[in-house]
């Protein structure tokens, strides 16, 4: 269910239309809305209702088919007595010009070689497999809204990584102006200070674009009409810890992806049964009843009508079609064969994806950690530098070296981060649930 402040944004098109102000959204609402309006998510919506109808008219084909039928003539022209010639021949009209019918008729196959039965089975293993499809869509426009979503995070943690370089380098700066006013420092010192100042602002604008192009990004996803961007996302890290690799494994090859290939290969299955049925004989039985009658007036009710009634029983036992049934059978099996092995591939598939995003997981896990202790480290390193600067005793070639270490560790801890949030989102869109 989609949570109702969620439907009433998304019902404000017209209004919310030229909102340009992006509007924060939490990680939970954002993946809401994208598995709400992604367009292959609407047509695997649409795809379950279609198989749900198909399922209800195989059931429908064992219940006999009906039908009522009623009519009214009135002959032209309707003078009574008067003679007519028509084709050669003297015809006296009817005193009676109206004429009247009515008529119900049944029909139903008693059997039919199975072929209902089968069809019953592969509309039921289709709908199952629109099912999945539907959740499987649904997690694809979650993994996207999730992907989208950290790439917002990780632009604003670059947008915040360049301001603390800024102001670094803005004290830096001053410092430097000031030694080179006591002529303590070269002129060298001041400009690549300078140089200093004008890389950090640049690094903000750019940060500045990354983050508009990853909000944009972000909106088609979701299928708002207003601009988003992602909320504060401190407690996104704080996810709880996986489930051991034995379960992680069971999670794995009962995902999504398998179930929907199992589907598939049950309704090919079913569908070699239906080509097999085609070589057993079938029994219809029908029943009709109708009246006529004719009148000099017209009326809905209260003719005179004459009543017959047949009830009938047919078998049929195909002999020879030219190798139709022989050619359905032999496509059935090739479909069945393929789908088998889609199947198999499925699980494969599904380990080897384990193998991998587990693996991207761990590294960047443990990556995260040493980033974080390095920028820490890297941090203190050139606050002593900047110390021993500032009396003398260091050079600013040794400041520039430790701000250019403090910089590239920010930037990988934050690719860190990314890199371990994306690699669990792609366990979870792998396994179809929240890990």
């Amino acid at each position: 269910m989609i949570p109702l402040h969620l439907l009433l944004l998304t019902s404000t098109l017209t209004i919310a239309g030229s909102d340009t102000t992006a509007r924060r959204l939490s990680l939970h609402d954002a993946v809401a809305l994208a598995e709400q309006n992604a367009p292959s998510v609407i047509h695997a919506r649409g795809q379950t209702r279609a198989t749900a109808a198909a399922v209800r008219a195989a059931y429908g084909a064992f219940i006999p088919s009906l039908s009522l039928s009623a009519g009214a003539n009135r002959q032209l022209p309707a003078r009574a007595g008067q003679v007519q010639v028509v084709n050669g021949q003297v015809l006296t009209l009817s005193p009676e010009p109206w004429s009247y019918s009515t008529g119900v008729s049944a029909n139903v196959g008693l059997f039919e070689g199975g072929q209902r039965f089968f069809t019953l089975q592969q509309s039921h293993a289709q709908a199952d497999a629109a099912t999945v499809g539907l959740g499987e869509q649904r997690r694809i426009a979650a993994l996207a809204a999730k992907q989208q979503y950290y790439d917002v995070l990780a632009s604003i943690d670059l947008e915040a990584a360049a301001r603390a370089q800024l102001d670094q380098a803005q004290q830096q700066l001053a410092m430097s102006v000031l030694h080179l006013k006591a002529r303590t420092v070269t002129r060298s010192d001041s400009l690549r200070s300078e140089i200093l100042v004008h890389n950090a602002r640049l690094a903000i604008t750019q940060a500045r674009t990354s983050r508009d192009q990853a909000n944009a990004s972000l909106t088609r996803v979701v299928g708002t009409p207003y601009p988003v961007t992602a909320a504060n996302g401190d407690s996104i890290d704080a996810a709880a810890a996986l489930p051991d690799d034995a379960s992680l494994r069971r999670l794995a090859i009962t995902g999504p992806i398998v179930q929907q290939a199992a589907a598939q290969r049950q309704a090919a299955r079913a569908a070699l049964h239906i080509a097999w049925a085609g070589y057993l004989p079938s029994l219809n039985a029908s029943y009709s009843r109708g009246g006529s009658g004719t009148a000099d007036h017209f009326a809905v009710s209260g003719v005179d009508l004459a009543y017959s009634g047949a009830l009938r029983f047919a078998v049929s036992m195909p002999v020879f079609d030219q190798f139709q049934r022989a050619s359905q059978s032999a496509q059935a099996r090739a479909s069945l064969d393929d789908a088998e092995a889609s199947c198999r591939d499925a699980e494969l598939a599904a380990l080897e994806s384990l193998a991998q995003w587990l693996g991207a997981y761990r590294s960047a896990d443990e990556r995260v950690e040493l980033q974080a202790a390095t920028v820490q480290a890297a941090d203190e390193d050139l606050r002593e530098h900047q110390a021993q600067y500032n009396v003398g005793t260091t050079t600013m070639l040794d400041v520039l070296t430790s701000r250019t270490t403090l910089d590239q560790a920010r930037h990988d801890l934050i690719q860190a981060r990314y890199d371990r949030r994306i690699a669990r989102a792609q366990l979870e869109a792998l396994v179809g649930r929240s890990l």
